[in-house]
């Protein structure tokens, strides 16, 4: 089992992930918000964000950003 570095996505973190800009990272997790009826201050966890987007979590846990 891999031990992950952290829970959380940040906008930063997608943007690496994913190529795209700032506002379209940030887009990206209130619509996972929206999606799980999260508050507007509330975290995405990485497993949430896998499972919006399909990308294996071993892969994402590779880009996240310290």
């Amino acid at each position: 089992m891999i031990v992950p570095k952290r829970i959380i996505i940040y906008p930063k973190d997608v943007q690496n992930i994913t190529g795209k800009k700032d506002k379209t990272a940030r887009r990206l997790i209130n619509k996972i918000k929206q999606q799980l009826c999260k508050p507007e201050d509330g975290l995405v966890t990485v497993k949430e964000f896998c499972q919006f987007t399909g990308i294996a979590e071993v892969e994402v846990q590779r880009f996240l950003i310290d």
